[in-house]
Order: C-alpha cells, then sequence, then structure tokens
C-alpha cells in the first residue's frame, strides 16, 4: 500500500471510530425501547433535520445521481426536481400532523404502529402487513447502501469488493446494534454535515482544475454529444416526458418512507418542526443541485471517461476526489475526510433502514402479535438480533459486484412509497379512511409494484415494456383503493372520529 493509500485509510479509520465512539456513548443512553426505537422523543430541530435527509439520500446522491448524469446526460436532473418537491411537501404538510398523530394514537413509536393504533386493529392484522413491506424493501434498500459501501472500498483501496462491503457491513452494525436510535441519528447529523461540505467543495475545486471552461472541456475531450447539457436529452436521444413523468414521480414516495418518517414522530416540539423545515429545505436543494453539477463538470474533469461496465460511472465523485486531492499528505489525508463523505452518506441510509426493520420485526410482530407482555430488554434483544439479521441477508443481495446502486435504490423507494404513501397521507387528512381500505391500499400498492418490476409477461416487465416508473401509477391505485374500499365498508367509529379531531385540535 503507498503512501497516498496509507493516509487515506487513516482518515477513513478516524471517522470510523468516531462514529462506532457515537455508538457506544448513546449505549448508555439507551434503556428503554421508546429510547432505542424513537430517542425518547427528543430530537432537536437540526439534528431531526439533517439526520433525515442524510438517510434519505444514501450512497445514492454522491454516486448513483452524479453518475447517472455523467453517463447519460442532464435529464437525469428530473429525479432530482422531483425529490426536492417530495422534500418540501413532506416537511410542510406531513411532519406535524403525523408527529401530533402518534401521539395521540397511543404514542405509536413506529409506523406499523402507528396505522394499528390509529384504526384500532385489535386484530393486529394492519401491522402485521406492514410489518412485512418494511421488512422486504428495507432488504433491497440496505441492500443497496451495502452494495456502495464494497464499490467505495475497492475503488479507493483496490480492496475485492465482498471484503470491501462486509467492513462497511461491520462499522454500520457496531453503531447500531449498541446505541439504537440516538446513535443513528446523532452520527446521521455529522454525516449530513459531512456530505454537504463534500458536495460544495470538491466541484468547486474541480471547476478551477479545468479552468472554469465546462463546455470547452466537455469538447475538448470528445466525450459528449451537443445535447449533453439539454435536460429535454437522455443518452443522445430526446427525453420521452413518460420518463420525466417517472422522475419526477420519486418525489410521491417521501410520504411512505419509514425511515423518514420516524424522524417526524420524534421531534420534541412542533416549534422544532418549523425550524426543521427550513434546515432540510436548504440541505436538501443545495444537496441536489451540486450533486447534480459533480456529474456535469466530472464528465469535463475526469479523463479517461468511466463507462457502463461494471457501473463504474458510479465512481465518478470518487475519482474528482482523487484527482483534485492528490499532490501532497495533508491534500490527501483531506482528500480522504471528503471521501468519507461517500461512506457517510451509505451509513446514515444504512442504519436508520436497519434500525426500522429491527422495529417492524421487535416491536411490531414480536411485542405486538407474538409475546405482547415481552419485557423491554427481550424486545431489546430480539431488536439487535434482528439488525443482525437483515444485514446479513441484504450482503447476499448485493453480493453481485455488478449490482446497480440506482435499480436497488429505486426498486425499494417504489415498494415502500407506493404501500405507505397513499395510506400515511389519507390516515391524517381524511377521517373517513377505515381498517379495510388502509388494508387494501397497503395490499395493492405493494403488490403492484413487486408485478410492475418483477414479473414478465411474454419475456418482459411491464416497466421493460413501457418505461413507466411503478411508483408513478402503484401510488395512486393504492390511493383509488383506500378510498374506493373505505367508502364501501362501514364507517369508523366514534372513538376513532375524535381520536382525529383530537389529533386536528392537538396543543402541547
Amino acid at each position: 500500500m503507498d503512501s497516498k493509500n496509507v493516509l487515506t485509510l487513516i482518515a477513513f479509520a478516524c471517522y470510523l471510530l468516531l462514529m462506532i465512539g457515537v455508538g457506544v456513548y448513546q449505549m448508555k443512553k439507551t434503556k428503554t425501547t421508546e429510547d432505542y426505537f424513537l430517542g425518547g422523543r427528543g430530537l432537536g430541530g437540526w439534528v431531526a433535520a439533517l439526520s433525515a435527509q442524510a438517510s434519505d439520500m444514501s450512497g445514492w446522491l454522491l454516486m448513483g445521481l452524479p453518475g447517472a448524469i455523467y453517463m447519460f446526460g442532464t435529464g437525469q436532473v428530473w429525479i432530482a426536481i422531483g425529490l426536492f418537491i417530495g422534500t418540501v411537501l413532506n416537511w410542510v404538510f406531513i411532519a406535524k400532523p403525523l408527529r401530533r398523530y402518534t401521539i395521540v394514537a397511543g404514542n405509536s413509536m413506529t409506523l406499523p404502529e402507528f396505522f394499528s393504533n390509529r384504526f384500532h386493529d385489535k386484530k393486529k392484522i394492519l401491522m402485521t402487513i406492514s410489518s412485512i413491506v418494511i421488512t422486504v424493501f428495507f432488504l433491497v434498500y440496505t441492500a443497496s447502501a451495502l452494495a456502495s459501501g464494497g464499490k467505495l472500498f475497492n475503488q479507493v483501496f483496490g480492496l475485492d469488493y465482498h471484503v470491501a462491503m462486509l467492513i462497511g457491513a461491520v462499522v454500520i452494525l457496531a453503531y447500531t446494534f449498541m446505541g439504537g436510535f440516538l446513535a443513528v441519528c446523532n452520527t446521521d447529523f455529522v454525516q449530513g454535515a459531512l456530505m454537504f461540505i463534500g458536495l460544495l467543495t470538491v466541484p468547486i475545486l474541480a471547476y478551477i482544475a479545468i479552468g472554469g471552461d465546462v463546455s470547452g472541456s466537455l469538447a475538448a475531450n470528445g466525450m459528449v454529444d451537443p445535447n449533453y447539457l439539454n435536460i429535454a436529452y437522455s443518452a443522445g436521444e430526446p427525453y420521452p416526458i413518460t420518463s420525466i413523468l417517472s422522475d419526477l414521480a420519486w418525489g410521491l414516495g417521501y410520504c411512505g418512507m419509514p425511515h423518514i418518517l420516524v424522524r417526524f414522530m420524534a421531534i420534541k416540539s412542533e416549534r422544532e418542526i418549523r425550524k426543521s423545515t427550513v434546515i432540510a429545505t436548504v440541505w436538501v436543494a443545495i444537496s441536489l443541485g451540486a450533486a447534480c453539477i459533480i456529474g456535469i463538470i466530472g464528465r469535463a474533469y475526469v479523463i479517461p471517461a468511466l463507462t457502463e461496465n461494471n457501473k463504474e460511472y458510479e465512481n465518478v465523485f470518487i475519482r474528482m476526489i482523487q484527482g483534485v486531492f492528490s499532490d501532497n499528505g495533508l491534500l490527501v489525508f483531506i482528500g480522504g475526510i471528503f471521501l468519507c463523505g461517500i461512506l457517510a452518506a451509505i451509513m446514515s441510509t444504512a442504519d436508520s433502514q436497519l434500525l426500522v426493520s429491527a422495529s417492524a420485526v421487535s416491536k411490531d410482530i414480536f411485542k405486538g402479535i407474538i409475546k405482547k407482555d415481552a419485557p423491554d430488554k427481550k424486545v431489546l434483544l430480539i431488536s439487535r438480533i434482528t439488525v443482525l439479521v437483515v444485514a446479513a441477508i441484504a450482503i447476499l443481495i448485493a453480493w453481485d459486484p455488478n449490482s446497480s446502486i440506482m435499480k436497488l435504490v429505486s426498486d425499494a423507494w417504489a415498494g415502500l412509497g407506493a404501500a405507505f404513501g397513499p395510506l400515511v397521507v389519507l390516515s391524517i387528512f381524511w377521517k373517513r379512511t377505515t381498517l379495510s381500505g388502509a388494508i387494501a391500499g397497503i395490499i395493492t400498492g405493494g403488490a403492484f409494484v413487486v408485478l410492475w418490476d418483477y414479473i414478465p409477461f411474454g419475456g418482459q416487465t411491464m416497466y421493460e415494456m413501457t418505461g413507466l416508473y411503478s411508483l408513478l401509477i402503484g401510488f395512486f391505485l393504492g390511493l383509488a383503493m383506500i378510498v374506493i374500499v373505505s367508502l364501501l365498508s362501514k364507517a369508523p367509529s366514534k372513538e376513532i372520529l375524535d381520536e382525529f379531531e383530537q389529533m386536528k385540535n392537538y396543543t402541547e
């Protein structure tokens, strides 16, 4: 290993030890299941905002999105636009009423528990279905994060992809296993800040390195077509309206993401929600914009061109950092810290997904259904075991080094968004929503995504035939099913309606 790799390794080691240290510290504060899953509802505005957005974006922000723009052109920015709109709407319209309702509805600590309490589901059917959906789709989502980690360590240190992925998984497991929600949120806060600094600094330095002439560098390198900077084109061809709508539809997924919604539930006051909304909006606008710029400048800066083989183009940000910070030992060490920003994006998502999966199995299935009188210590033990099991299965899913980060994230995002998004919206805004409608909506949305993306008809899936993102159709199909079944079924009881009004009039 040469001196540059040694310095980079030292930077990584310092960062990883810091994250594990946070886990050890927070473990001392984690004594109950409410501490482990919600941090005692004590999140401040800054931590809530940055941890929510950091856990949302994952390695996709620093690898998948810049890589897609690098390879196919600025037509890929429509996803970023959709995600920005979705983020703002989620914080403005969902955060406050969801937090209120989870308190009113039996102090719910997880999304499945909230659904069960909201609709007074005494048979726990809704809780069971919700927990299964979370576990299944979060396996795929966690796999995307672990695949990102494997590619990062492989590109930076030349490690075997599988060894690299296992190293990242072990560190994430360490602090999630020990410290639970508080460890996850506090590490995500640090990681969100590091991601933000890296996103701003690296493209500016690369821009300076090419003399500030992006168009000239692109033309000189002969690497792009004339429409590369035209958002109406992708891969040299006009970008179909169906693709643009599909990209914008990513924004619909926000209101169905358990690892983001749980931050709303954990914020300590509505005043902090207002602060978090501003912070999150600014963070995501700048971060998404910077990630898109990285893809463009990267096309002009990274030579030779990265290819589609093995999804190499998803390493463009890594290559930019290595190029900018390469002159001397100090710069190499600083570059190592910025490379940790990519690791931060990966870890901040994987830890949240592992924790939500653990809550679904231990709190909702084990304590909620199997053993209702289980003591807190037993539930915490089951939670930590679940974290290990989910991580192990996710590693198997991501074992193929050719796994596309973008594809894995896309599938999981669609499944969770279509299954839960419509129900979250209607459960807090439409009092006529019924238990039967809720069950029908979750099953319809989740099953549709699997059918659309994975089941071939005549040798092709429906996605391959149409090019339409499953979330775009699945969300509205689930929404329609909830409304139709709710109207056809018996109206909610007076007790449920009273709780709805209590939520609307809730004051702290």
